[in-house]
């Protein structure tokens, strides 16, 4: 019994020396790229049952090194990403554009993707809305 007690305070000692290391934060690089986009949020406002809305997002590169899009990532199929797969020049500019396949059910709709690049701000979360309406409902709005 004693070997157990001593066995149980010698692994909650080697445990709590793992949890006691604190970690440096990673030093920013001054240089690094920044995503800036001109909007993160598109409205498409009213749209057509069983239909397709675009949209493309413009941002430019406000940092002093190249910045390379990683990946652009979804949360559902019905909205799709397209992100540029060249680096984008300090001070340039470049665009993502989106597809959203709007559903059989009419209502609103409000999906996200996220935007992960090498940028100093590495996770971008960009928006569109809006709200699907039925045949009828679309022509006696326009």
């Amino acid at each position: 019994m004693k070997r157990f007690f001593l066995m149980m305070i010698v692994c909650s000692l080697i445990a709590t020396q793992g949890f006691s290391q604190q970690q440096q934060p990673a030093a920013e690089n001054p240089n690094a790229p920044v995503i800036s986009f001109d909007k993160v949020v598109q409205d498409f406002g009213n749209v057509a049952l069983n239909g397709l809305v675009e949209y493309e997002f413009h941002f430019t590169n406000t940092g002093r090194e190249p910045l390379i899009i990683h990946a652009c990532q979804s949360t559902c199929g019905c909205t799709v990403p397209a992100c540029p797969r060249e680096p984008v020049a300090p001070g340039e500019k470049g665009s993502i554009r989106v597809r959203y396949t709007t559903t059989q059910v009419p209502g609103q709709f409000d999906r996200f993707f996220t935007v992960i690049s090498n940028a100093s701000n590495p996770s971008v979360r960009l928006n569109i809305k809006g709200v699907i309406v039925g045949a009828v409902e679309t022509a006696a709005v326009n």
